[in-house]
Formats: structure tokens, C-alpha cells, sequence
């Protein structure tokens, strides 16, 4: 599991984004790059890190399923995806 911290790190990484889009989308188009620069960091789309929906781990993420790789793995043996069979891990 991914620290509480964390995950309201990248929550509030995504608000900040989504408030400056429009903003940085006709900065970019005017091709004021001095004025983009003044932006917040955290207003860059770049800055954000996938993460799994229900253990919020950051890595081995699969952005088909939105989860990562050790959930997949374990909700495939338990049967709740469906289609997937094991054939060899």
C-alpha cells in the first residue's frame, strides 16, 4: 500500500493540472514560453505518476486495467477478470 501522503500528493497534482490546462494550452499555442515557465510545476501534466486504483502502488502499472501488476496477478487467480486464464505467469 502507497502512504496516505502519497496518494493526496498525486490527487492534488491532478487538481492543479486540470486548473491550468486551458491556461497552458493557449500559452503554449501563443508560444510564450516565459509566461509558461512562471506557471506552477505541479500545472505540467508530466508531474503526475500513474498509480493503481485500489492499492495505489506506483509501479508495474498497467494502464489498460488501471491497476498494477501484482493486483492484476491476483485478481486473475481469483477469477474476477474476466477472459484471463493461466496459462503460465
Amino acid at each position: 500500500m502507497a502512504k496516505e501522503s502519497m496518494k493526496a500528493r498525486e490527487v492534488k497534482r491532478e487538481k492543479t493540472v486540470a486548473q491550468y490546462a486551458e491556461k497552458r494550452k493557449a500559452l503554449k499555442e501563443a508560444g510564450d514560453y516565459e509566461a509558461l515557465q512562471k506557471l506552477p510545476r505541479n500545472a505540467s501534466p508530466i508531474r503526475m505518476h500513474n498509480r493503481c486504483k485500489l492499492t495505489g502502488r506506483p509501479k508495474g502499472y498497467m494502464r489498460q486495467f488501471g491497476i498494477s501488476r501484482v493486483t492484476f496477478r491476483e485478481m486473475a487467480n481469483k477469477g474476477l477478470i474476466p477472459g484471463v486464464t493461466k496459462a503460465s505467469w
